[in-house]
């Protein structure tokens, strides 16, 4: 588009993601039909990256098959279509009376309204933007009344598990129905006060989806309120917020395929409100005086949004939101159940390579599968996909130490047993898992590689 033809764009326009124009390395994820079946591109969502060549050890180069979504989702197509169109126009927003501040203020606050739309959020909801899911359940527990007691599970990913100045953490539950009863015994035996549950949708470590309607009924019987990390979930599934009861969720962009820095904290707005500012400075102001005394902005989203925010990444957000909706959630999903399927049932038929489930085979879950190698480091097994087959996932304990540590029956040594193995310290010898994690831009030649390649490395002998 000429710049004479984007100088007439408006904020409703440059929210709006544009129509698909691959990119080098582009690939639709098929939906339906002969290409849903082959794995071939086809008609729907386009992933920017997808297939793109990859050195090998020996040299050689191969198409990249990405199983590390779950980490971080590559870029959609519209997404990056989206940030494109907003650059020209690209300016700090509110307050501003020029042409570019004006358009990119419609586009940021009518992102917001896509967003309270894309989780099914009541119209009086709060959706402030933060840098992810981590920010996010930080600023939930900087916002909650003093007092207030948290019941969570040992399961839960870093950013759910550590904010909170006072909780009651329960062991990991061997069902779904222990889950609910445990969360009714928790709320009913905290003292009395506000109390907060908090749960994740979807677990970053096996995939598997948690009963968060139940546990939200659960939290309501006990005058409590529920709080779900849904940073997992919502690039698979849809979710409703209001029809789950659900009082706040948090996400994250560069899980939803909108790698770009932002994040969500969508809920009630009373905890918020009454909150001191999360971040103190402009924006978050409505009035400071001589003597340095200062009025806080009242609206919670203001409130908490102090500074210049990432308005190309809330921009990039809402566009994968519209992006994911239009393309149909069903076919979605479909088209991730058969892939979960193949590869589940591949990992299965392969002597020595164990899957980690928390409940089981069965039961509802996304595009996430951790599993072991007998005889083999998680690090070397990561380490060696790479080198030798292009395929890219993720090793270590996944920023949920005490729930690998579960699931393998490890208990932490205390003596330092994170510094080795995996970056970050979420890695070592004694408690490590291999996780690997799809979305848009998976196919099954990507699914077929990496049962084939761990086939063989089950196979090589090791000392």
């Amino acid at each position: 588009m000429s710049s004479a033809g984007t100088a007439t764009l408006t904020g409703t326009e440059l929210a709006r993601p544009l129509s698909p124009r691959p990119p080098a390395h582009a690939v639709a994820a098929p939906l339906s039909g002969a290409g849903a079946a082959s794995g071939s591109a086809g008609a729907g969502p386009r992933v920017i990256g997808a297939d793109a060549p990859v050195p090998l050890g020996d040299g050689r180069e191969v198409p990249y098959a990405n199983f590390d979504y779950a980490a971080s989702a590559p870029c959609l197509e519209a997404v990056h279509d989206a940030v494109t169109r907003a650059l020209p126009y690209y300016s700090s927003v509110h307050r501003g009376a020029g042409y570019a501040s004006q358009v990119t203020t419609e586009a940021y606050e009518r992102a917001r309204e896509t967003v309270r739309g894309f989780l099914g959020g009541w119209r009086r909801s709060s959706v402030v933007f933060t840098r992810n899911t981590t920010d996010a359940m930080n600023l939930l527990a900087h916002a909650v009344p003093p007092g207030t007691t948290v019941v969570l599970f040992e399961t839960e990913h870093h950013a759910t598990l550590l904010p909170w100045k006072r909780a009651v953490r329960l062991p990991a539950p061997s069902t779904p129905a222990e889950a609910i009863g445990a969360a009714d015994r928790a709320l009913g035996e905290a003292p009395a006060g506000p109390r907060l549950l908090v749960v994740t949708a979807a677990s970053n470590v096996t995939g598997e989806v948690w009963p968060i309607r139940e546990l939200a009924a659960v939290a309501r019987r006990h005058g409590a309120r529920i709080a779900v990390d849904a940073a997992q979930y919502v690039p698979h599934r849809p979710l409703d917020m209001t029809a789950l009861g659900l009082d706040y969720v948090a996400f994250s962009g560069h899980k939803l395929y909108a790698p770009f820095g932002a994040g969500v904290l969508a809920g009630r707005s009373d905890w918020l409100r009454a909150a001191p500012p999360y971040l103190k400075g402009g924006g978050a102001s409505a009035a400071v005086t001589g003597g340095g005394a200062t009025r806080w902005a009242a609206d919670p989203e203001q409130r908490h949004e102090a500074g210049t925010p990432n308005v190309l990444g809330v921009l990039a957000l809402a566009a994968a939101c519209d992006t994911l909706t239009a393309a149909g959630w069903d076919a979605l999903a479909e088209r991730e159940e058969r892939l979960l399927s193949r590869l589940r049932s591949g990992l299965a038929a392969i002597a020595g390579v164990r899957e980690l489930t928390l409940w089981g085979g069965r039961g509802p879950r996304v595009g996430i599968v951790s599993f072991l190698v007998d005889r083999w480091n998680a690090r070397d097994v990561a380490l060696t996909l790479s080198g030798e087959h292009g395929i890219g996932v993720r090793d270590g304990k996944f920023c949920a130490h005490p729930f690998v540590r579960h699931l393998l029956d490890t208990p932490p040594t205390g003596r330092g047993e994170d510094a080795a193995g995996g970056g970050g310290g979420c890695g070592d010898d004694r408690s490590s898992a291999v996780r690997a994690s799809f979305g848009i831009g998976t196919t099954e030649e990507h699914v077929d590689r990496l049962l084939d390649a761990l086939a063989r490395l089950a196979r090589e002998p090791r000392g």
